[in-house]
């Protein structure tokens, strides 16, 4: 017999925190995120019987929240996608406070930066810089074409080079 709960409840334990990432990233908004990914379970939840398993499964719920965080776009015309509280928090205990300081200051440039792409870049530097899905992931999640991803990639990095004036690979090391 199916376990159909301690299945939902594994799906959830194995991929909670990629999507919670995913969505703070997108929103800024720690209340936003929680709120976003609990809408994305429950649409994984409802739509479970229309998983294709030739997909992989954290592709598919990254769709999923994809699509939660677009509708949410839309609803709050939201202009800002980092806030600096949530930064704050991820400080280095082995730097000194020199250092902690610039990568402090770094790290709310660059996302001030990314929070100023259009959303279709916002996304791929998400994925692919950020939690660094392989080009074929990011496409099927944000269902395009794999040369679009690579294209909106490269014109967002350069993007944020140019509003940064940094190295394009020093641009995606700074949002971590």
């Amino acid at each position: 017999m199916f376990d159909f709960e301690g299945s939902i409840s594994e799906i959830y334990k194995n991929h909670y925190l990629d999507v919670y990432r995913f969505l703070i990233c997108f929103s800024g908004d720690q209340s936003d995120a929680e709120d976003m990914t609990q809408e994305v379970f429950i649409r994984v939840l409802n739509n479970i019987s229309l998983y294709n398993s030739s997909y992989n499964l954290k592709t598919w719920i990254f769709a999923i929240a994809k699509h939660v965080a677009v509708d949410h776009y839309r609803k709050k015309r939201f202009t800002t996608f980092f806030k600096d509280g949530f930064f704050n928090q991820l400080i280095s205990t082995d730097k000194g406070p020199n250092e902690l300081m610039e990568q402090s200051e770094m790290k709310k440039l660059v996302h001030e930066a990314i929070s100023m792409l259009k959303p279709n870049y916002r996304m791929v530097v998400i994925l692919r810089g950020i939690n660094e899905f392989s080009i074929k992931d990011t496409s099927q999640i944000l269902q395009c074409s794999e040369s679009k991803v690579k294209v909106d990639y490269h014109r967002a990095l350069k993007i944020l080079k140019n509003k940064l004036f940094l190295d394009a690979k020093e641009v995606v090391g700074n949002a971590n």
